[in-house]
């Protein structure tokens, strides 16, 4: 699933592109045509990103709401657009560029009233200006649950997904294991400023750069071109620092990465 760098990126792609003009938005699919009709001939007045949720905000107030979940992904394109290929579930076009949305978890019209439902639900997003990282900060110290199952939690923390966690963790040598009860402010404060350096690199170059660069060489990454990690998807390899195989478990439904030397507890 993507993690809130890339909604950011997006949300800066599409204001770029559809910022200020009149945007035609259709659903050649069908799912989102009572939607795609309110806000087509409209003005997009702001595209932004809240964690893992991407907001279109047109000049009638409706704002649209996407998800993209495990399976979605915008296709950029000039114009003019050729015909829909597959399930388009969102297609939006502008002056001199058009995307097609497929295969997102949600793809809906809010109202201002539901946007502030959802992000007071959501936890601080890292990215956005004026986050305050005591709001997390007062949920992870008051909770017995794993600090790796917290990061994951978007009630908690905003936009953080599975690479995040891992490589957060280890940089600052925390086990995922850890009660969020058991954290200190110092070592939160610490984590924060780095996350919000680390998904900053993120937005700007479109991956996650997690490894310092003293230590970005030796073993490939788990992926053909993606940057190197320190114990992402690296179960049974040597860590990089120490050596120790990294481990790998299932923690809340989701794989958990970590290297039991470096991140001792």
């Amino acid at each position: 699933m993507p993690e809130g760098h890339t909604l950011h990126r997006l949300a800066r792609a599409h204001q770029k592109a559809f910022g200020g003009d009149v945007v035609r938005v259709s659903s050649p699919q069908g799912k989102f045509a009572t939607g795609a009709a309110r806000v087509d001939g409209q003005v997009l007045v702001k595209a932004e990103a809240w964690g893992k949720h991407l907001l279109h905000r047109y000049e009638s107030g409706l704002i649209v709401h996407v998800h993209l979940g495990l399976y979605g992904a915008f296709t950029e394109t000039a114009v003019p657009m050729g015909e829909p290929v597959g399930q388009v579930r969102m297609r939006m076009v502008g002056a001199a560029q058009g995307t097609d949305l497929r295969g997102p978890t949600a793809c809906e019209l809010y109202t201002e009233a539901e946007v502030t439902a959802l992000t007071e639900r959501l936890g601080p997003d890292p990215l956005r200006r004026g986050a305050d990282p005591d709001r997390a900060w007062q949920r992870i110290h008051r909770s017995r649950r794993p600090i790796g199952a917290l990061l994951m939690d978007q009630r908690v923390l905003a936009g953080v997904g599975n690479v995040y966690r891992a490589e957060l963790l280890f940089r600052h040598g925390i086990s995922p294991h850890r009660p969020g009860t058991s954290m200190n402010a110092e070592e939160w404060q610490a984590m924060w400023t780095d996350l919000v350096a680390l998904m900053k690199v993120g937005v700007r170059v479109g991956k996650m750069v997690v490894v310092r660069p003293e230590h970005d060489y030796g073993a490939p990454s788990y992926a053909p071109n993606r940057p190197r990690t320190y114990v992402y998807r690296r179960q049974g390899e040597p860590c990089r620092l120490c050596g120790t195989p990294v481990l790998h478990a299932v923690m809340d439904a989701r794989n958990l990465f970590w290297c039991p030397t470096c991140q001792p507890g």
